[in-house]
């Protein structure tokens, strides 16, 4: 595919988001999103800003992020002088959960690890989405096996709101074209071999021709490598 092409076909995916934001701000009041400040999620950020401004935007932090992480939040919070709302575990849920098993205990099981996730994502997730009408998440089908069967929209049943899942078709590449194009930030663990990130224990880089989300909860099978915000059960709406 020439580089004219890509552009039209990038600038086409463009409109669609923009236009399915827009009518998610006007048709299902409050909508919010779910950003985790990965690279999808810049995209949908900016669109978002730029598109459908009364859509709220939240992130959950567990305690365990990168510093690299938070460095993205100052950018964000100086670049479009718009508050992320922030969303963090119970403390008394985080202090049992050590105590019984200590700072790194999820390393020890799957069941532990999503216990782990349950406390510091899961439940915050829950609160956020208290009340809203819908959300909105950066997952795309190409991030794994596990997401390969997800779709556009579905209704939520456990949170009971629509779910929307924008990028759902895109690309890698073409997240990648639309950062550069608007010249977003982004973490700078993407520039060290990282491809999806998330609580720093839990991630690492990645080598070449491994899964692009090789590196979250890697000594895990590929099957399990969820933390329960995006395989909940799910009917088509």
């Amino acid at each position: 595919m020439d580089t004219l092409m890509k552009e039209d076909l990038l600038a086409d995916k463009i409109e669609a988001v923009s236009s399915l934001l827009i009518s998610i701000e006007l048709s299902y009041v409050p909508a919010c999103f779910a950003c985790s400040f990965g690279i999808e999620d810049m995209v949908l950020l900016d669109l978002i800003y730029k598109h459908a401004p009364k859509i709220e935007i939240f992130t959950l932090d567990t305690g365990r992020l990168p510093q690299e992480t938070y460095e993205l939040m100052q950018k964000v919070k100086e670049r479009y002088a718009r508050p992320v709302n922030i969303y963090f575990p119970e403390t008394q849920k985080v202090e049992a959960y050590v105590e019984k098993y200590g700072p790194n205990g999820f390393y020890e099981s799957v069941a532990l690890r999503k216990e782990c996730c349950r406390i510091r994502k899961v439940e915050p997730l829950k609160r956020a989405l208290a009340g809203k009408k819908a959300w909105i998440t950066g997952v795309r089908r190409g991030q794994s096996v596990t997401r390969k069967d997800l779709l556009l929209s579905k209704w939520d049943t456990d949170h009971k709101l629509q779910k929307f899942n924008p990028l759902i078709e895109w690309s890698e590449d073409e997240i990648w074209d639309y950062v550069r194009r608007f010249d977003l930030p982004y973490n700078t663990l993407y520039n060290q071999g990282y491809a999806s990130i998330g609580c720093a224990p839990c991630t690492r880089a990645i080598t070449i021709g491994e899964d692009i989300r090789a590196g979250r909860w890697w000594w895990e099978d590929a099957a399990t490598k969820e933390c329960g915000l995006h395989l909940k059960r799910l009917s088509i709406g």
